[in-house]
């Protein structure tokens, strides 16, 4: 089962989507409650001690790899774990969710960027028609399907963060074709585990300035949340769907996104579903559809296995 999970990258890039959705939505709900950089050091700090027990065996046999490629393996840490996230959890405290939405959507574009400077990797035609198409629906979900919302939209500094974590988060992604040819959970485990350590500095800090937080239930669950589903298990799965089919065909999935999001408000929220949702998801899964589907861009063939 779990092979042939691992052989479908389009399955494991709509759950990357789901839980990184769950993480949005969870990160803005706890936003005040537990400190940005304490969430990110806990959620990468307990991922790391899930996942040592049984990286162990691989990290023994890539370690020289690691030292071989340390460098870009410290380029991945600080981009994808250290960086990113923090900065997103920091911004979610001061920008809307409509806001956060949009800004997310640019993923792709900085991908697609990122991929051409850094690896020479150009749009396919199918590719840009479907990331424009995906595009247009995730607009027609933020918008309500108004366009007067996007014209009036007011960006603070919470959305300048947002973007600057979406061009951090693409220089992972498109860095993520040079992988060395570590295992899975060897490559993931030494990233987190970078990560940790260069994000410990500033949760030091943090604890020792910043804003206390209460250890309670609602600590506890989304401690939880955020080790397990959008870092053990996303990461792992984003890893090896950018292995089978590179980085510019799975950036459209990061239009499903504001799709899942505005999905689990109406589940767990009680926001009341409406034409536009439709409308939008149809839009976002065309796109995704004509750009990882039918469109004849390169896979990630260069990739090691």
């Amino acid at each position: 089962m779990f092979r042939r999970l691992f052989d479908a990258p389009y399955l494991l890039l709509t759950l990357v989507s789901l839980f990184w959705a769950g993480n949005l939505v969870l990160g803005r709900y706890v936003a005040g409650h537990v400190p940005p950089v304490t969430l990110a050091w806990m959620r990468w700090a307990l991922a790391s001690l899930i996942l040592l027990p049984f990286a162990w065996r691989a990290l023994r046999q890539d370690y020289p790899l690691v030292l071989r490629h340390w460098k870009l393996l410290a380029v991945l840490a600080l981009t994808g774990i250290t960086l990113f996230n923090t900065i997103a959890y920091y911004a979610l405290h001061f920008t809307p969710a409509i806001n956060a939405l949009l800004i997310q959507s640019t993923g792709p574009l900085m991908i697609a960027f990122w991929s051409l400077v850094l690896n020479g990797e150009r749009l396919s035609g199918g590719q840009a028609a479907g990331i424009s198409l995906s595009l247009m629906g995730v607009l027609t979900i933020v918008c309500r399907g108004d366009l007067d919302v996007l014209v009036h939209i007011r960006f603070n500094r919470g959305d300048v963060l947002v973007l600057l974590a979406m061009i951090v988060y693409g220089i992972y992604s498109a860095l993520l074709a040079r992988r060395p040819a570590m295992s899975q959970l060897g490559f993931l485990t030494t990233t987190l585990l970078l990560g940790v350590l260069f994000l410990t500095p500033a949760f030091a800090v943090e604890r020792s300035f910043g804003e206390g937080f209460v250890l309670d239930t609602t600590a506890l669950l989304a401690f939880a949340y955020v080790a397990v589903f959008p870092s053990v298990l996303a990461y792992l799965f984003f890893i090896r769907g950018v292995q089978l089919i590179g980085p510019n065909r799975a950036a459209p999935f990061f239009h499903l996104m504001p799709m899942f999001g505005s999905a689990l408000a109406i589940a767990f929220l009680g926001e009341v579903p409406h034409l536009y949702h439709a409308a939008g998801y149809a839009l976002v899964l065309s796109g995704i559809a004509i750009a990882t589907i039918w469109a004849p861009g390169r896979a990630a063939s260069s990739t090691p296995p």
